[in-house]
């Protein structure tokens, strides 16, 4: 068949998809947000503290273990929450300050409908709650998107940063390829896609990008996709996460920057991860000066949910190594 002809042939159903996709948004309540209030009621708790920032964004964030103890702040992926942490947060408070938050667009934090997020703006905000909570150094640790936040911050932090941990991460510099990827990351990489993202039920598309981001779908349940869902209807969350203007605040990283994070790090990433290549976590380790890389086996996307065991016990290694201040 002609190139041409391809194209084409991929734009036309591309069109269907968006043409059904709207067909089901017209006729769909569950597509409607829901309000923080009743939010905040399922995915809220005890632990639970907001930040309100000059910019309008209400950071929500957690804060457990002692005070006293060495802090680990950690920033999610793209679509997640402060959720995906809890199994490293329920294996780790008793022996570190645990910092979790959730990102602009994100979660129960509470952004205005035009906001623009980056990576550098993301950093931003994490120092604002490293500030508010009151620790002087912190281990960061960041999940996909959240580890390209986690980079940024340490290298505008880095006298902050006593140790750095990169889970999956989107870091290093080179144009992301979405052609493997769940089909939601490629409606994002498109205008007709995200003006299809910002006005459907989500539910349309979280099963199946979960079950393509787990190794083991087994692990995606009837929960973990209602916790997705239902976080994703928060109030302007679809509008700033299909904004064409994100990450237009970053300047591009380069290889050399690299060696400027002296910090103790660990890479960690999943050998079966369909959306972000072991290839790029292998370049983070060979061109950070003080890293070492791990790569777990039949994991995909997640490995802090997928291999609990492993990964807090090699994680656990790794701090106790670290000279933590």
């Amino acid at each position: 068949m002609p190139r041409g002809w391809s194209v084409q042939v991929f734009r036309l159903s591309i069109l269907k998809v968006v043409l059904l996709a709207l067909g089901l948004a017209a006729c769909a309540p569950f597509s409607r947000d829901i309000p923080f209030a009743t939010l905040e009621t399922r995915y809220a708790n005890a632990a639970s503290q907001y930040l309100d920032l000059p910019d309008g964004v209400r950071v929500h964030y957690r804060v457990e273990g002692s005070d006293a103890a060495p802090a680990l702040l950690m920033v999610h992926g793209l679509g997640a929450s402060l959720h995906t942490w809890e199994p490293w947060v329920s294996h780790l408070r008793g022996r570190y300050r645990i910092i979790t938050l959730d990102l602009p667009g994100h979660g129960l934090t509470r952004t205005p409908s035009n906001y623009r997020f980056s990576a550098t703006s993301n950093a931003q905000l994490v120092e604002h709650v490293r500030q508010r909570v009151g620790a002087p150094h912190i281990v960061v640790a960041g999940h996909s998107m959240g580890g390209a936040v986690a980079v940024r911050y340490a290298l505008a932090h880095p006298e902050r940063v006593s140790a750095l941990v990169l889970i999956n991460a989107t870091a290093w510099p080179q144009e992301r390829r979405w052609s493997g990827a769940p089909f939601v990351f490629q409606l994002l990489a498109n205008p007709i896609g995200r003006a299809v993202l910002r006005n459907v039920n989500p539910e349309l598309f979280a099963e199946r990008g979960l079950r393509s981001a787990y190794y083991d779908s087994g692990l995606v349940d009837d929960e973990l996709v209602d916790r997705y869902v239902e976080l994703a209807r928060a109030p302007g969350h679809r509008a700033v996460l299909t904004s064409g203007q994100n990450n237009r605040a970053d300047q591009p990283l380069q290889v050399s920057d690299f060696s400027r994070l002296a910090m103790p790090t660990l890479v960690v990433h999943g050998a079966e991860d369909t959306i972000i290549s072991v290839q790029d976590s292998r370049s983070l380790a060979a061109a950070i000066p003080n890293a070492q890389l791990i790569v777990y086996p039949n994991v995909g996307h997640v490995p802090m949910e997928e291999n609990v065991h492993d990964s807090v016990s090699e994680l656990s290694a790794f701090l106790e190594a670290a000279d933590l201040e």
